[in-house]
């Protein structure tokens, strides 16, 4: 089978939808296709994610995720009023729970002027009128423009409106290399394109690779896991109760968020995991993956990389229950163990490593052809930036 399109789209998670409806306002009647290995949406990142749309506090003004982050949240929300979508602007508050976050603080309060978001100091008093069981707290930082959505039907929703333009979707399409600067081999036959968007998420490096691309990019998968807070003590939580971050880090620590369902999840870890969707303690993992991103996990323990070390080992402890309930009362005090019950809700982020440097990329990174565009590292606040950055995405590739 040999098909022509004018655009072919790699990936059908939420920047891959977002980038197909970015095209399709622009070039109505552009014929386009969106290609995905799986057989259904949602099954890795996009769908796996808590539904916190982020106002963009933790990012410096000259990163792209600043650029795009608080203005794709508003965009987000209004997408789900205009598709009745659930959501609610329910708000986070981030505690410095000792002297030693301060800096951080002043340095969260700083992002927040330089990109126009609504954040500002709250004193403890002021903290447990928001959340009355948080911890005490030298500072917090109160963000009302943080909300919750309900990812999935944001997905549901964009494939549904892509179908009803004409989009036409190819799952359980295998990408397989490229044949030339036009032409895509896949699982499914030959797509010809005018121009391609690799936006297919944590296999984005591998598929930029066989174009010639990010030659100093490899991946080390980070792997979250969650708790749930029980009936009995699910009222404990308002909202989204956040730690000061270690801003070295691309992580943000457990913290405790109140999802569009009502439920409360405790989380997410940030466990090196065995492969790109090694969601269990062996599922996912493949003998010849897992051997690379051990060697490269070895390396940057070796070299002590991004402060490397002092992560794997908070974070392997945190397999234990024990532990992971430590970090969450950090946040709130009075949980006990009975309190986390056990979800199968579990994600992997994607981390891309800069080989030549020996540090993770901190941000969102593009590498281009003539051809092709190819959007790497895509990770947290991808799907809150989604609509803004699928703009800049195809504003970028000069294709549209």
């Amino acid at each position: 089978m040999s098909l022509k399109y004018d655009y072919v789209i790699v990936g059908a998670g939420i920047v891959g939808l977002a980038v197909a409806n970015e095209i399709k306002s622009r070039r109505p009647a552009s014929r386009i296709a969106v290609l995905e290995k799986e057989s259904e949406l949602g099954r890795h990142a996009s769908g796996r994610n808590s539904g916190v749309l982020h106002c963009g506090i933790y990012y410096a003004g000259d990163t792209v995720k600043a650029q795009v982050c608080a203005k794709g949240g508003k965009r987000m929300m209004q997408f789900a009023q205009e598709h009745s979508i659930p959501f609610e602007k329910s708000g986070k508050v981030i505690l410095a729970t000792s002297e030693g976050d301060m800096a951080t603080v002043d340095r969260l309060l700083r992002n927040a002027a330089e990109n126009g978001i609504c954040a500002y100091k709250i004193d403890d008093a002021e903290l447990h009128k928001f959340e009355p069981y948080a911890a005490h707290a030298a500072a917090a930082i109160y963000c009302p423009d943080t909300a919750v959505i309900d990812s999935r039907t944001v997905l549901e929703q964009l494939r549904n409106l892509l179908s009803r333009q004409g989009v036409d979707f190819f799952w359980d399409c295998e990408v397989q290399t490229p044949l030339g600067e036009d032409r895509l081999k896949t699982s499914k036959g030959i797509f010809s394109f005018g121009f391609l968007f690799n936006c297919a998420g944590a296999y984005a490096d591998t598929l930029a690779k066989k174009f010639g691309l990010a030659r100093d990019l490899a991946l080390i998968p980070f792997k979250g896991i969650y708790w749930k807070l029980s009936e009995r003590v699910n009222h404990l939580v308002r909202s989204n109760i956040y730690p000061v971050p270690d801003v070295s880090l691309p992580f943000l620590g457990v913290h405790l968020t109140r999802v569009i369902s009502g439920d409360v999840y405790v989380g997410p870890t940030a466990i090196p995991a065995l492969g790109r969707e090694n969601y269990g303690v062996l599922q996912g993992a493949r003998i010849g993956e897992a051997a690379g991103i051990l060697g490269r996990l070895a390396g940057m323990y070796l070299r002590n990389s991004n402060n490397f070390r002092k992560l794997a080992h908070a974070e392997l402890g945190k397999y234990g229950k024990a532990n992971f309930l430590s970090a969450a009362q950090r946040l709130v005090p009075c949980l006990v163990d009975e309190d986390l019950v056990h979800t199968p809700k579990a994600g992997i982020r994607p981390q891309l490593v800069n080989v030549r440097t020996h540090s993770l990329e901190m941000d969102y990174i593009f590498e281009q052809t003539e051809s092709s565009i190819h959007v790497l590292n895509s990770i947290s606040p991808a799907f809150t930036s989604s609509l803004a950055f699928a703009e800049m995405i195809v504003d970028r590739s000069n294709a549209v």
